[in-house]
């Protein structure tokens, strides 16, 4: 049986993720930028740019995050990761 009010509702829910990939999008774009000025940081400090525990050590962060918010760790933990 067809729910009458299903094509707005969808259009409503539809409307709301894309505000929020908006702002995923604009998320990662500043973390990126972030990123980045870590890096050229540690250029100008002569230190090593990668940090294997350091990254470990916020994918922990995120996913600890992920966890006291009710989100699928490992979704968590691979975005992060990818990021």
């Amino acid at each position: 049986m067809s729910h009458p009010d299903a094509p707005d509702a969808l259009e409503a829910l539809r409307t709301r993720i894309e505000a929020v990939d908006q702002e995923l999008i604009r998320l990662i774009g500043e973390r990126r930028s972030l990123v980045l000025e870590v890096g050229r940081v540690k250029a100008e400090a002569d230190l090593p740019v990668l940090d294997p525990s350091q990254e470990a050590k916020v994918v922990r962060r995120a996913a600890a995050l992920a966890r006291e918010a009710g989100v699928d760790e490992e979704l968590v933990r691979d975005v992060v990761w990818r990021i």
